[in-house]
């Protein structure tokens, strides 16, 4: 009988445990995305945009918003090897951040008021322009060249309907489901244009197998202010990104990102921004 209540007590303590060691795994896990508390860091950003955020063939990630990321959580206390990039499309940024699935975003995410209510940005880090792509021997050199002409962007692009609507309403709006299918047309002569931020498209042009077939029109038709989005109310966060651009532009590593990435497509980036400084 004693046996038998030793067993018993024996097994109570190994549950408890046992149970003591899960709750202990599970915290660990819920701190995965945290700055500062985890083995790892979750970082949302793009997988299909080259010169900004690029899924290489090989899993490896480029682009400058992948380097501006890598060096804000470096900053925040994050090796390399500890980074876990996320695929964050656009429609779901809002909500990886409520969710806590990313601890920050750096893909392409405009500051403007309707999102400022969701989320808390920091920076700008980079201000881009919405501009039009098209062959290095075109003859388009404003908006209003399109009327007549072919023009390619993503579906539900708020760019391609700016150019439609207010600059060239003549223009034959082609809409598809990526870029890539808009270079694709652009580089056959399907399309004689295709129109999104500044940056997106100088990161396409700077890729290698397009070396010398585009060049930028070097508008400037809308004013995109990047920021680094962060879960609502999460300041302690928003402080130490907002420092670590400051020291990334100090230093001189964020003229060299921008050289690195966008540099074949001679792009003409503006400074870098100061933070907190909206340009409308």
């Amino acid at each position: 009988m004693k046996l038998r209540k030793v067993t018993a007590a024996s097994a109570a303590v190994l549950a408890l445990a046992l149970t003591a060691t899960a709750c202990g795994s599970d915290d660990k896990d819920s701190d995965s995305a945290g700055a500062g508390g985890g083995d790892k860091i979750k970082v949302g950003i793009k997988y299909d945009q080259p010169g900004l955020g690029l899924k290489e063939s090989d899993g490896s990630f480029s682009g400058f918003d992948v380097d501006v990321a890598t060096y804000v959580a470096k900053e925040l206390g994050y090796d390399a090897d500890q980074i876990e990039f996320v695929e964050t499309k656009s429609a779901d940024r809002e909500n990886a951040l409520a969710r806590g699935d990313v601890k920050f975003i750096a893909a392409t995410y405009s500051i403007n008021e309707e999102r400022q209510k969701k989320v808390d940005f920091g920076g700008p880090y980079l201000l881009a322009h919405q501009d039009l792509l098209v062959k290095s021997d075109s003859d388009i050199t404003e908006a209003t060249d399109l009327n007549g002409k072919n023009l390619c962007s993503v579906t539900g692009s708020t760019s391609a309907q700016n150019v439609r609507d207010k600059l060239a309403p003549k223009a034959n709006l082609k809409q598809v489901g990526g870029y890539s299918e808009c270079i694709a047309a652009l580089q056959s002569g399907a399309v004689d244009a295709v129109t999104t931020d500044d940056s997106i498209l100088a990161g396409f042009a700077a890729q290698q197998q397009y070396k010398g077939q585009f060049k930028l029109a070097g508008l400037k038709l809308s004013n995109e202010n990047y920021g680094i989005g962060v879960k609502k109310g999460d300041t302690e966060t928003l402080n130490k990104i907002n420092d670590a651009l400051e020291k990334m532009v100090s230093e001189k590593a964020w003229d060299k990102a921008v050289q690195d990435n966008f540099g074949p497509a001679n792009y003409k980036n503006e400074p870098a921004p100061k933070i907190g400084n909206i340009v409308k």
